[in-house]
């Protein structure tokens, strides 16, 4: 009886010890609301009118495209209280106002555009800047690419050239991709150690779409994402895509909560 009693003893404690420890991690872990929107160059909504829809996410950084150059997305972040932004300068298949933009609650350091090649429209790039937040750095890339098959695009050169690169342990790659989660293109950025924050959220895309929001009838399924690298050991707990009344541009904005543990 009394070995019964020990050995009742020491399972309790061990439980209890086992969800401090998890209790202790998760109240360690930093959390980053992130999102993407392809704005379509502010032609449906003004800066102020997208700040205004964001402002119940809460969010911590924000990775437009096809955004306008100047600054346009300095008076998004003005309604949101995120007073730090990075515009770069290569226009989506040189047409006007189709920059990558960053918008940050937090500061930002190394800042930089990089061009991603590849069969279709061109040029195509990612803007990229690290965050910290609660201490820990986390790379975030804002990107606008061409829709591809197999090895040609710039999904394809991102997988293969950019992110093995790449020295971060936390990295974040959300944007318009111009592909669906299971496309070709999208397994090799998965095969690079990325992960879909779809995956965690179990969302089914093949009842959604974000684009064309302005015209349903020729909606192409889900091809705005949010990257996660998979060995960081993040995950995404919330998110989705945002459904407004009102479309602000032809691409609906799409939104997740990712833990990052310490």
């Amino acid at each position: 009886m009394k070995r019964i009693r020990k050995c009742c003893l020491l399972e309790t404690l061990l439980l209890i010890c086992t969800s401090a420890s998890l209790c202790f991690a998760d109240k360690d872990a930093v959390t980053l609301r992130v999102a993407a929107y392809n704005v379509e160059f502010s032609k449906s909504a003004t800066a102020e009118q997208i700040g205004e829809m964001f402002k119940p996410f809460n969010l911590d950084v924000i990775g437009f495209n096809e955004a306008p150059d100047g600054h346009w997305t300095k008076r998004v972040g003005k309604v949101l209280g995120m007073g730090h932004s990075y515009v770069g300068k290569i226009s989506s298949a040189n047409h006007k106002d189709k920059y990558k933009t960053i918008l940050s609650r937090f500061p930002l350091e190394e800042t930089g555009e990089i061009s991603l090649k590849g069969v279709g429209w061109n040029p195509a790039s990612a803007v990229k800047a690290v965050i910290r937040k609660g201490g820990i750095p986390i790379t975030f890339y804002s990107l606008h690419i061409c829709g591809s098959k197999r090895d040609k695009g710039h999904a394809h050169f991102l997988a293969t050239e950019v992110l093995p690169k790449e020295k971060s342990k936390r990295v974040i790659v959300a944007g318009d991709f111009n592909n669906r989660v299971g496309d070709d293109s999208l397994n090799f950025v998965e095969g690079a150690g990325m992960r879909p924050t779809w995956k965690d959220l179990k969302i089914e895309l093949s009842q959604n779409f974000s684009y064309n929001a302005l015209a349903p009838e020729k909606q192409a399924g889900v091809i705005d994402h949010i990257f996660y690298k998979v060995s960081s050991g993040a995950r995404a707990t919330d998110g989705g895509i945002i459904e407004l009344k009102k479309p602000l541009s032809d691409h609906k904005p799409v939104w997740a909560e990712l833990v990052f543990p310490r």
